[in-house]
This record gives C-alpha cells, sequence and structure tokens, in this order.
C-alpha cells in the first residue's frame, strides 16, 4: 500500500529523530515531515534507553534551540555537574579525593528521563505537525539517485505500507539502517564495554558521609550531578533520574576488565562489591527495585559517511559514538541536526549542496577525531587521584572554549570563520593531543596519592567564566577574538600542565589544582565589553 510522499522521511524516533522533527517543523514550517519509529508509544519511564545525561550543547539545544526549556525544569532534572571519586576498592568514598563544584555553574545541564523525554517529544513533533507513526518496522530502504524520490517500506500491525521521500534520515541507532546498507561501517581504536541497570529508588551519594562533608557542596545535592566513581581502567555512573529512579552503569577498557566480569547483574554486583563496595552496600538493600539490565560490547563506533548531496544523511549513533565519559552523544546529536537541517533548507530553496555536506561532513568528523582523543588509551589513568583531574580541568577547559562556542553563537554552518581561524584551531587540536598523552603517560594505570579532600572547581575564576561565557551573545568578530584569546589560555594551561607533569609528581592534588586555578589570559577591551 502507498503511504505517500514526505518532504522528509526520519527513519527512527528517538532521541536523534525526534529532535530533528522539532527541529524541522519550528525552522521550515511547511516541510512534510515523517517520523518512523519501532517501538509503541508511551515508551516506559526510567527503564527504557541509556544516555540520561546532558553537558552544555545537547542540553543548549533542546532547552534553547528545540524550545523545550520549560519541560525540561519541570519534568526533567537539572544537573549539579559532573563529580568525580577516586575509590577504586573504597568502601569510605567521602575520605578520598572528590572533583566537582560546590556551587551550580550558570549554564545549564540535565538529567533525562529517556522514556518522559522521548514521550514528550513525539507530542511535541506532532504538535508542530510532523507525522509520527509507532510500531513501524522498516523492512526496505531504497535510496535514489540525484533527483529521484527515495522509497522505504515499512511493516505495521502486519500490514506492509511503502512511502516516497526527497530526504531520508537514518536515525534509527545501532540498526544502522543506511550505514549497514551503504557498507558504512568503521572501527575506531578505543575498545571499551558498558554494562546498567536502573533501580526503582534514589541512591543518594549524599548520605555516605557526615554533615561537615556535605555542607561542602550548597546546597548539599551531591545526589543530582553525573557521580563519578574512577578507577584504573573503569568508572561507574550514577544518573538520577526524574521518574524516582536511579540510573547505574559501569564503562571500562575491554582489556582491564573484560565484559564477561559484570555482564549479567549478579556479575555486575559481585564486581562492585569488589570495586566500588560502599556502592555496592547501597544497591544491595535494592535487589527487589531492580528495573531492568543491559549490556553492550564495543559501544564506541565510526562511520565512513553522514551527510549525501544525494538527499540523505545520518545522525546520533546510527553514525558515529564516542564513549559515555563525558555524556557527548546528545552533543553530537545537536551538531548533526544543524548540519542536516541546513542542508534540507538550502536543498529546498534550490541551492546546490553537494560542497556544502562535504564541508559540513568534514567538519563533524573533525569534532568526533578531536573528542576521541580523551578517551582513546585514557582508561588506564582513570583511577589517578592526581592527574586524571588535571585531565578533566583540560578536557572541559577545551570544550568550553572550543567546540561549546561555535555552537552557542550558532556559527556550526559559518564555512568561512572555520576558515579564517584555521590557525588557532589546528593549534588547539595539537595542543589537545600533546597534553592527552603527556597526561597519560604521566599517570600509567597507578591510582597516585589520594587525599581527602575536595578540588572545587568553583575557585577557578578562570574555569567558571568559560561555563558562563557560552551566554554571552557575539558576533562574528567577537567570536573569532574569542577563539583566538581561547587558545592562549589552553596554551598557557598546556605550559602549566607540562611544568607540574616535570616537577610536581609527588605534590599533594590540591596543590597541583592551585597552580591550574592561577592560569591567567586576559580577555582583550571587546571580549570584557560583550560580556
Amino acid at each position: 500500500m502507498d503511504a505517500g510522499h514526505s518532504d522528509v522521511l526520519i527513519l527512527g524516533g528517538g532521541l536523534a529523530g525526534l529532535s530533528l522533527a522539532i527541529q524541522l517543523r519550528r525552522e521550515q514550517p511547511a516541510l512534510r515531515v515523517r517520523v518512523l519509529e519501532r517501538l509503541r508509544h508511551p515508551a516506559p519511564a526510567a527503564a527504557f534507553k541509556v544516555g540520561e545525561s546532558t553537558v552544555e550543547i545537547g542540553a543548549h539545544y533542546f532547552d534553547t534551540v528545540l524550545g523545550l526549556r520549560e519541560h525540561l525544569e519541570q519534568a526533567q532534572l537539572r544537573k549539579f555537574g559532573f563529580r568525580f571519586f577516586f575509590s577504586d576498592g573504597r568502601d569510605d568514598v567521602t575520605a578520598t579525593t572528590e572533583l566537582g563544584v560546590s556551587a551550580v555553574f550558570p549554564t545549564p545541564s540535565y538529567q533525562i528521563d529517556r522514556g518522559i523525554f522521548e514521550n514528550f517529544l513525539a507530542l511535541r513533533a506532532q504538535e508542530l505537525g510532523a507525522e509520527f507513526i509507532d510500531g513501524a518496522t522498516v523492512r526496505q530502504v531504497e535510496l535514489a539517485g540525484t533527483g529521484a524520490a527515495h522509497r522505504v517500506q515499512y511493516e505495521r500491525d502486519g500490514a506492509l505500507q511503502q512511502v516516497q521521500a526527497r530526504w531520508v534520515i537514518d536515525a534509527a541507532g545501532r540498526t544502522g539502517l543506511i550505514k549497514r546498507r551503504r557498507g558504512l561501517e568503521k572501527a575506531n581504536g578505543h575498545d571499551a564495554n558498558a554494562a546498567w541497570f536502573r533501580v526503582a529508588a534514589r541512591v543518594s551519594i549524599d548520605d555516605w558521609g557526615d554533615a561537615a562533608w556535605r555542607a561542602r557542596c550548597t546546597p548539599p545535592e551531591r545526589w543530582r550531578s553525573t557521580n563519578h566513581l574512577c578507577g584504573p581502567g573503569y568508572w561507574v555512573w550514577m544518573i538520577p533520574l526524574a521518574s524516582g529512579s536511579h540510573s547505574i552503569g559501569i564503562v571500562a577498557d575491554a582489556r582491564l576488565h573484560p565484559l564477561e566480569t559484570y555482564n549479567s547483574y549478579d556479575k555486575a554486583m559481585d564486581w562492585l562489591a569488589h570495586h566500588q563496595p560502599r556502592l555496592h552496600r547501597a544497591l544491595e538493600p535494592l535487589r527487589p527495585a531492580l528495573q531492568d539490565f543491559r549490556f553492550l560490547r564495543h559501544f564506541s563506533n565510526d562511520c565512513a559517511q553522514v551527510f549525501s548531496a544525494e538527499r540523505w544523511a545520518i545522525s546520533g549513533i546510527a553514525g558515529l559514538f564516542l564513549d559515555p565519559f563525558y555524556s557527548p552523544g546528545s552533543d553530537y546529536i545537536a551538531i548533526a541536526n544543524t548540519y542536516i537541517a541546513d542542508l534540507i533548507a538550502r536543498d529546498c530553496r534550490g541551492e546546490p549542496i553537494a560542497r556544502l555536506a562535504r564541508r559540513y561532513e568534514q567538519l563533524y568528523f573533525s569534532f568526533y577525531r578531536n573528542t576521541m582523543a580523551l578517551y582513546e588509551g585514557q582508561y588506564p589513568m582513570f583511577g589517578h587521584a592526581q592527574w586524571m583531574p588535571v585531565k578533566v580541568v583540560w578536557d572541559y577547559a577545551y570544550y568550553w572554549g572550543v567546540l561549546c562556542q561555535f555552537f552557542f553563537q550558532e556559527r556550526l554552518t559559518d564555512l568561512g570563520l572555520f576558515a579564517r581561524l584555521a590557525t588557532p584551531l589546528a593549534r588547539c587540536e595539537a595542543l589537545n593531543r600533546e597534553v592527552q598523552a603527556l597526561l597519560r603517560e604521566a599517570a600509567g594505570s597507578a591510582t597516585g596519592r589520594n587525599d581527602a579532600q575536595m578540588l572545587d572547581q568553583v575557585r577557578m575564576a578562570w574555569f567558571g567564566e568559560l561555563n558562563r561565557g557560552l551566554r554571552d551573545r557575539l558576533d562574528a568578530d567577537a567570536l573569532a577574538e574569542r577563539i583566538e584569546h581561547h587558545a592562549a589560555m589552553l596554551e598557557a594551561l598546556a605550559a602549566a600542565i607540562r611544568t607540574l607533569v616535570a616537577t610536581r609528581a609527588d605534590a599533594c592534588t590540591q596543590a597541583l589544582f592551585d597552580v591550574l586555578a592561577a592560569v591567567r589570559v586576559e580577555p582583550s577591551a571587546t571580549l570584557a565589553a560583550a560580556s
């Protein structure tokens, strides 16, 4: 049966597909947008999909670009930043080094209950005029050449339907409909695995310490953070959900912690009893509250192509995925969807898009490669209580100082600006790779000195200003000046890290942190006025 023609057919009604549908209908209300989703709606709360933590790009995409701030503030949780504890084998987590903020930074991020959120996204997309078809299993995708309509066959309730579309977007997750059809699978060098589960209860890390420890934070709500419990070769996440459940995940280097040691709930609990006994003690009484358990081998992947002048594209993990450590999944959905929406808009205006599709893809892949350097080969040092905090500060500075700037200032599609800034951007990329290698070598797979202390990122004035500055509105010239300024800041920070590695190997982490806090590059008068 022929189900008609769409301007844009989105295969997959999850986070990537529904977000794109909303963006397209907001930006181009005349577009006929149809979404095919394999699962039935409404989706369940809590035990639905992993990927519950957002960071600044993804959060800004959802709350500002898509206009969903009211839902996020009322139906989801405002995140209390990232928080790290170097607690391998420790029952006394509160007596270890803690890295995090004592107060929430101004640019928001959120903890997302994916079931609640995707139900809302589906309804919002329909309110805006997109057609949402759940329970639809894609059976065949026929991608046409230039000018002809693509054809997709799907099955719903036992009946086959066929739809034609000018654009087809693969947002079908790891099913990878177009990726597999076109043979675009591409491995990377990051071999890590993950297992996760949800419990129908709040796991409050705030209850693990005394009043003085809790009072380090204002308000004393560490439970709202994405809490990382770190050890050599692995980290464990603790993410609260608005439904009242808590998400727990183990992510580990495949060589150091084989997936077979934690690929069932009982194995995972035994693994936690050995590596994170305080969390295990909190979870043991909650066994009856278990909601699900899943695992994924070799979760990180690449893709040979994601945007095509033949009017197809790939968004989300249907294309590529890095690592959950800094929660970049929704960031890369936001970036991909921004490029896809621009290509569709230009095509609708009759503009040629072949050169743009290639250039956008080059930028997208360069973001991916540069960010991959934060993870690849780095897991052995994750338990190092001295050098890992230094790495986290660097990683944030690189993220907020460079990539976030282009997204928040709506300049991802400004190819002239990227060309203008080619030299400082290349310098930042080279510095990032140098610092990653330097810290990896300094830390090795050791755990380092692990003092009972909180490394409060709020004390680092320049660090907080990077976060606050994301909310500024800058024109192209001011943004170019800011990127130059941030490149100089990263040069100064890298120089401080080189000195620390060479001369302060036995210093306490707070002393190392004090050196980083003192890094300063004064902004120009233009940037000061913009702020």
